[in-house]
């Protein structure tokens, strides 16, 4: 009997052993980037072994009349409790919790799955021989996340394997890979410097040195590294050489920039594929899509690489990033194996999300560790981690030798209390200025403001606004910028992080003192006014701040009492620690994620399944409105008539609005918003949107402003 791994519509078979031979080859040399070959190997050899049985090969020759069969529980059952038995096991349906000895077999545990009663495929001793996994040396001693992470990285192997060999049995023709090398990228963006270093600035001669540093700390040893330079000083590019510079000394094999939101994402990525070349940078995030009815094969190219991550550069969010490293199922989990022997920049570090903090470290300290990955922890507000990565066995390195002197060098603004003025005195006082920028807390804020400033150059960024015509606005605002036009901008959070804009004044509602910094990076960010004229005020809203600030006020108040200068290393050290004080142990892992692992959980030990639901790094239950202005109608329409599917939801995504349970109430009630079958909302009445302000908050009182 010959025995069949998959047909195609054409006929053409794939042989059961040519199918394992191809998925251990790739597994194992996957694998090899952590030491592990030989587990990667076996895990590829054995994951379909099941296929072996009768009934399997029954199905794959008529799908239609032969049920569905359990091919994953043969291969775990040969290999047992360990990371193979997890790996192989969950190849299709996910890494199961392991549950414990007493679990049935009717339990979807490894535990439960491994007692129970399979077909017979005992064929497969005919053409395979097992032999017993070699595992690295240093999990002998290891604890239970340890074992989990490795777990979970052999499971990324396998998958990832197992996807490409069944992929290029099945397709017709398929365009990944063919990158260039580091080397190659390196010697791009060093031609980029070549130019940049002509001119001769201030502000440039440090973001020189600053570079420089970057440089030559390239050639240091692999390990955790921070990157502290004040914002305007070319910290992003700087990471970049850093990066590269730092792959090639060590043979690395790509950059994985991790940033904090996705409203900031596209400028990073555009600015490295202008240098490094399009195709050479994949954006991953859910704002991103790079398919459509109709592929272009750059598009095909880049939206396969999402997938496993096999681009030399990587530009994605926290979210993405974390949430892979903690799931458990395959289509995340299949990139994983690709962060080894890679540079990993945490750009604005101090965005680590709190609730998950302790979590996250841990998994920047595995790789770090275990997988020949160099983290670079990259702000302009260093948080006080040292402590917390020291009980993982780490210490940071940083990158700038004299960081305190490049901070006195760069400071370009004044910080300074403006009190408590009211909405009306502030709307005033802001449309008197010809160019300016006030961030707020709230988005209500945002609007209300706004209706205080003249129409011509004025401009209201909130996430009420869909993406598409923010990027439009940012767009016009830098363009005023340049031209000396007027350009006054009330704006929430969205603006602080990534968003290269240059106003001489900006005010900032009191938030945290990170906060309060990276406002004042919008401020005289080229240094082209005097200090002492490029005022950053800070207020207190009339109505009081959001109770998920307060915190992070008060702490800024205890600095301000203790430092004069809040733009210094030392009073940023100080904030974090005033800030994290007052937090007990279990407020950075409130999921208690990490004794879920060392301890077990609801009587499972290594709980992947449950830890997956649980390590949400979003979790405010918001909806999504979609408005159907420009290219949206036309998403809507094949959305409300079509089959949705995940590349239509990534376009869509450049017009939905998050709203949250009560603003979408009050929507329903007025009629405004239509459910689809999907359970998809979209936007009925365009009164209540507007391009400028976005969707109304207040749908009863009426929306004349937006007119």
């Amino acid at each position: 009997m010959s025995w069949i791994a998959h047909r195609r519509e054409d006929g053409e078979e794939q042989s059961l052993l040519a199918h394992l031979n191809g998925t251990a080859r790739l597994s194992g040399q996957f694998a090899k980037a952590f030491n592990s070959e030989d587990a990667g190997y076996l895990a590829g050899m054995f994951h379909d072994i099941g296929k072996y049985s009768d009934h399997f090969q029954k199905r794959i020759r008529d799908p239609d009349h032969v049920p569905p069969h359990d091919h994953a529980t043969a291969g775990a059952k040969e290999v047992g409790m360990n990371p193979l038995g997890f790996a192989i096991a969950g190849h299709h349906g996910g890494l199961p919790d392991g549950g414990s000895r007493r679990d049935t077999p009717a339990e979807s545990t490894l535990s439960g799955r491994l007692k129970k009663n399979v077909d017979d495929y005992s064929a497969w001793k005919q053409e395979l021989e097992l032999t017993q996994p070699q595992f690295p040396t240093y999990l002998q001693r290891a604890d239970s996340l340890t074992w989990a992470f490795y777990t979970r990285m052999l499971y990324s192997c396998l998958v990832d394997a197992d996807f490409l060999d069944t992929e290029s049995f099945m397709a017709e023709s398929i365009s990944r890979g063919n990158y260039e090398t580091v080397e190659v990228l390196l010697k791009r963006l060093d031609a980029y410097f070549a130019n940049w270093e002509k001119s001769d600035t201030k502000l440039n001669q440090i973001r020189n040195e600053i570079l420089g540093h970057c440089i030559r700390g390239a050639s240091k040893e692999q390990g955790l590294y921070t990157l502290t330079v004040p914002t305007g000083g070319g910290k992003t590019l700087a990471s970049l050489r850093f990066a590269l510079g730092h792959a090639v000394e060590h043979g690395l094999e790509r950059i994985i920039y991790v940033i904090p939101y996705t409203a900031i994402i596209d400028q990073t990525a555009q600015v490295f594929q202008s240098i490094l070349g399009d195709s050479q940078v994949i954006e991953h995030h859910s704002g991103i899509s790079y398919t459509d009815d109709k592929w272009d094969s750059m598009d095909n190219h880049k939206h396969l690489a999402t997938e496993n991550w096999d681009a030399p550069i990587i530009v994605t969010t926290a979210v993405q990033f974390f949430e892979s490293l903690y799931s458990n199922r395959s289509s995340q989990c299949r990139k994983l194996h690709n962060i080894a022997k890679s540079v990993v920049i945490f750009d604005e570090a101090q965005t680590l999300p709190i609730p998950y903090l302790s979590p996250c470290i841990a998994a920047i300290s595995q790789l770090v560790k275990q997988y020949h990955t160099t983290a670079v922890l990259c702000t302009a507000t260093q948080p006080e981690l040292d402590d917390m990565f020291q009980q993982e066995g780490l210490s940071t390195m940083e990158i700038i030798p004299d960081a305190a002197l490049i901070y006195q060098q760069l400071q370009r603004v004044t910080l300074q209390n403006r009190g408590a003025p009211l909405w009306s005195e502030l709307g005033q006082e802001l449309a008197s200025i010809q160019q300016v920028l006030c961030i707020v807390n709230r988005r209500k804020y945002a609007q209300r403001l706004f209706e205080c400033l003249p129409e011509e150059g004025s401009y209201c960024l909130t996430t009420l606004i869909c993406p598409n015509h923010r990027k439009k606005q940012l767009a016009e605002i830098r363009n005023r910028l340049i031209q000396g036009l007027p350009c006054r901008v009330i704006s929430t959070s969205l603006i602080e992080a990534g968003v290269d804009l240059d106003f001489p004044i900006v005010y900032r509602e009191k938030a945290g003192l990170d906060s309060l910094l990276q406002a004042a990076g919008r401020c005289n960010r080229e240094g082209k006014y005097a200090k002492e004229d490029s005022i950053v005020w800070y207020f207190e809203s009339e109505e009081g701040a959001p109770a998920m600030l307060k915190q992070g006020i008060s702490a800024l108040d205890a600095t301000a009492l203790h430092h004069g200068d809040l733009t210094a290393p030392e009073a940023i050290a100080d904030y974090f620690h005033f800030l994290w004080y007052i937090k007990n142990e279990e407020a950075f892992d409130v999921k208690q994620i990490l004794p879920a692992f060392q301890k077990g959980i609801h009587g499972s030990c290594f709980p992947f399944c449950h830890v997956a639901q649980s390590f949400q790094l979003i979790e405010s239950a918001v909806s999504t409105v979609y408005v159907p202005i420009d290219e949206g109608a036309e998403l809507i329409q094949r959305l409300r008539y079509g089959i949705p599917h995940r590349n239509l939801y990534r376009k869509l995504n450049q017009y939905g609005v998050s709203v949250y349970p009560d603003h979408l109430k009050r929507l329903q009630q007025a009629g405004s918003v239509e459910i689809l079958a999907s359970g998809d909302v979209v936007l009925r009445d365009l009164m209540v949107y507007h391009s400028k302000t976005g969707l109304a908050l207040d749908i009863e009182t009426g929306i004349g402003y937006f007119m």
